[in-house]
């Protein structure tokens, strides 16, 4: 007896199936696959045919099924082929579809026994059939013919282990029954992936042909040689029957005969032969349907639940609708402007965790790239006491002075402060770019309406550059007015009394403002050039602080490598190599003494450019200064012959570096409210209060909401998914579960099935080979309307479960022919 209600549940089903065509890979249900897996000529055709009823599959000697087979029947009242590859043609006459399968196999594999793992898929309509999806594989070989690789048997074996893999597929392993059991491929195979024998079935084929006086009954009894789920004996049509024609319904009435009739297997007759076989199968496509329905029912629910407002709104578009269209504008212009402030002020509701962005980028500007820029700019020592030297004496011109000249003084300062224009354009330019690509984030957001995003987009960069250029004059003028009076009575400037009281390193660090050992900055660094000599890099954990650059093992800080002092450091950069993804600086000693151990510099190594930057800054921060490159000198030495001049110098050199400070933390602090009043304030109030005007004001606002194709597509398939959700939902609650169940087996002793073992070849005697995991379930590809399996092809495999790991062998080696 069959399943009682499967007479409702089967169609029910295939409805389910139908509307979740149209829904997508992410709500299939996954039914079920019933793998055939057996040797050349075992008779595994023989057993689908009898299934069907038909003869439809192609016959010959050696392999003849060079390609999957995923054979689908389905119960209807009329009888007719339908193939993925031909879909809308229906096939009424069987020989077509023999022929079809045929045609179609040497399309892809030729004429002369090649195997390819592409499928060929076929819906077959019967009211002869129960409701099953197969799969004809191959038949496992030993010799290769034709034009068939030397590795022939191992590309079969993979083939068939990517179907019987997966967990939910039940393998039926077909053997002779005139050969010998033990050694029989399939079982062998099937043991690999099933050790439990949970979902494999034994069918034992030509009963009929063993020798007489010899018989299988206790194999069939599952005494000898037992399974967990045991054999089913089946007796298919001779090759003389198939010759002539023999129908294969009076086939499977000489099947029963035969089982009634025998005296070893007539006690058991009921549960032997082809039917048999094939409520057994049935079962278990409706346990699994049965078991499967409670969770995926909650799946398609949160899926329905999803996607609820937006089918909403969408049922309710009107693309004509002018006011409409209106409406959608102000929201979308409203949505950018909240989302670009979100991204600049640090609010949003999502946190990137992987890069900075928005404001933070911009933050990192003002407080570490900006700082860097501005010491980069500052003379070496050398260089400015030449100037000042050269100043001193072109003031007094021919005659001596007596005193120290205040023009000297201020045409040095000057001349430095000008040097700051540089930086605080590039500081600009910057933040210009960051804004610019913050927008770009948001207006992708607009990409459902083209032309709308386009003269967004133009507006408001626009609006960006126009205030960019307003910020650079500010700036600019800032700068001149730094430069139009010199205010040597400010109250941090060290006057001309103090002046020679003071040296340049405590100025130093006066602009680092660093107090006491204070730790700056901790993170992984790689030691380059040290780990280069000793055959690799390393990388260590590195505390930098105001006084010190340590590092250790790692970062729990316990095991401290070395301990470097800052005094007298500078660092360089370091080019690339040109296979190095580094990013390196140096750092080295002003005095030409050795920095750690035996080496005079030590490159350190960073994974991005902004880590670099990043690093540089910090050092700033504690007084390492990077190298002059243009400070070599030129002129005569600083080395005066004038004692006076000498203190003149002197005097001047540290008046200008007091008064340097002085403006350098003027201008740290004056630029970051600069450039966010003039910029960024102004392009925020600018999108929020403006850019919806400046849209109108083109008088093309319902050309402006034309949608993209990609957005028209978009909303026709959450329409046609939403109602297939609801439609797959109305149809799980009409499914009754109350089906009979068959209890699993207990389990048996299946030791005596030896795993499968690679054979010896010319080059690897001896040397059994391991198998990796099984390749993954072969796709047809997507070529059009008519080639899409969504509404055709059941989808196998159980979508929530990891395909078993399976063994794989090598292939053997090709012998050479001389």
């Amino acid at each position: 007896m069959g399943n009682r209600g499967m007479e409702e549940l089967i169609p029910l089903v295939n409805r389910l199936q139908d509307a979740l065509n149209n829904v997508g890979q992410s709500c299939r249900l996954y039914l079920p696959q019933i793998a055939v897996v057996g040797g050349q000529s075992a008779g595994k055709s023989s057993v689908l045919e009898n299934f069907v009823g038909r003869d439809f599959l192609p016959r010959g000697s050696g392999i003849v099924t060079r390609r999957p087979l995923v054979l689908q029947l389905l119960n209807a009242n009329t009888e007719y082929g339908e193939f993925l590859h031909c879909k809308g043609k229906k096939f009424t006459d069987f020989d077509e579809i023999c022929k079809e399968i045929e045609a179609d196999t040497r399309r892809l594999t030729g004429s002369n026994k090649a195997i390819s793992p592409l499928p060929i898929n076929l819906r077959i309509y019967s009211p002869h059939v129960l409701n099953l999806t197969l799969v004809d594989l191959p038949g496992i070989t030993k010799v290769p013919v034709g034009d068939q690789p030397a590795d022939i048997e191992y590309q079969i074996r993979d083939m068939i282990m990517q179907y019987i893999c997966k967990e939910n597929c039940l393998i039926l392993a077909v053997t002779p029954a005139n050969t010998d059991l033990a050694n029989s491929d399939a079982l062998k195979l099937a043991k690999d992936v099933d050790p439990q024998g949970l979902r494999t079935v034994g069918v034992i084929t030509k009963l009929d042909l063993m020798d007489e006086g010899t018989d299988a009954r206790e194999i069939l009894e599952n005494r000898l040689l037992p399974l967990r789920r045991g054999y089913i004996g089946v007796v298919n049509r001779s090759q003389k029957d198939i010759d002539g024609k023999k129908d294969i319904q009076a086939a499977l009435e000489a099947e029963k005969r035969f089982f009634i009739s025998h005296p070893a297997y007539k006690h058991m007759a009921k549960r032997m032969g082809t039917p048999y076989l094939q409520r057994t199968l049935n079962q278990q496509l409706t346990n699994h349907i049965r078991d499967t329905l409670p969770n995926f029912r909650s799946h398609l629910q949160s899926q329905l639940l999803a996607l609820n407002k937006e089918a909403e709104e969408y049922r309710q578009h009107s693309p004509n609708d002018a006011s409409r269209r209106t409406r959608t504008m102000l929201q979308l212009v409203q949505r950018l402007a909240v989302d670009f402030e979100k991204l600049i002020e640090g609010s949003g509701d999502k946190v990137d965790t992987v890069h900075l962005s928005g404001g933070a980028r911009i933050n990192r500007i003002f407080h570490e790239r900006f700082p860097y820029e501005l010491v980069k700019i500052e003379s070496d020592e050398r260089k400015m006491r030449q100037e000042i030297n050269y100043a001193i004496r072109n003031t007094h011109g021919v005659r001596t002075g007596l005193f120290t000249p205040d023009m000297a003084f201020e045409a040095i300062v000057k001349k430095q402060i000008s040097s700051i224009k540089g930086p605080c354009m590039k500081c600009i330019d910057m933040v210009g770019q960051e804004l610019i690509t913050t927008v770009y984030q948001c207006i992708n957001k607009l990409s459902s309406f083209p032309r709308l995003r386009d003269e967004t987009e133009r507006i408001v960069t626009t609006e960006i550059r126009e205030q960019e250029n307003k910020c650079r004059q500010q700036v600019l003028l800032l700068v001149d007015i730094q430069v139009a009076y010199i205010n040597t009575n400010h109250e941090d400037f060290i006057g001309f009394t103090n002046s020679q009281q003071v040296s340049n390193q405590c100025n130093k660090k006066t602009f680092a403002g660093m107090a006491g050992n204070q730790v700056i900055r901790k993170g992984w660094l790689t030691i380059h050039n040290i780990g280069i000599m000793k055959g690799r890099a390393r990388d260590y954990w590195f505390i930098l602080s105001a006084e010190t650059l340590s590092w250790f093992k790692d970062d729990v800080e316990k095991e401290k490598k070395y301990m470097l002092p800052l005094d007298n450091l500078m660092l360089r950069d370091v080019e690339r190599g040109f296979m190095s993804s580094k990013f390196v600086f140096a750092i080295f000693n002003t005095e030409s003494r050795n920095v750690y151990k035996d080496y005079k510099c030590l490159e350190l190594a960073c994974n991005s450019q902004e880590e670099l930057d990043s690093w540089k800054a910090s050092l700033l921060r504690a007084g390492v200064y990077p190298e002059k490159v243009d400070g070599q000198g030129n002129g005569t030495p600083d080395n005066f012959s004038d004692p006076q001049l000498e203190r003149q110098v002197e005097t001047i050199s540290n008046l200008v570096d007091s008064y340097m400070n002085i403006i350098y933390k003027t201008v740290r602090d004056l630029m970051p409210k600069t450039i966010m009043h003039l910029m960024i304030n102004s392009v925020k109030e600018f999108i929020s209060s403006e850019l919806l005007a400046q849209l109108y004001a083109l008088g093309e606002c319902s050309a402006l909401m034309d949608e993209s194709p990609e957005q028209q597509q978009h909303r026709v398939e959450v329409l046609h998914k939403h109602a297939a959700l609801k439609e797959a939902l109305t149809v799980i609650g009409e499914i009754s579960t109350s089906t009979c169940t068959t209890p699993l087996p207990p389990p048996v002793d299946s030791s005596w099935i030896q795993p499968t073992s690679a054979p010896t070849n010319s080059v690897s005697a001896g040397k059994p080979g391991m198998r990796g995991h099984a390749p993954p379930v072969p796709r047809l590809p997507h070529t059009g309307p008519n080639h899409s399996s969504d509404s055709f092809h059941l989808h196998l495999g159980q979508h929530n479960r990891a395909p078993t790991s399976v063994p794989r062998r090598p292939p053997p080696a090709i012998p050479n022919v001389k």
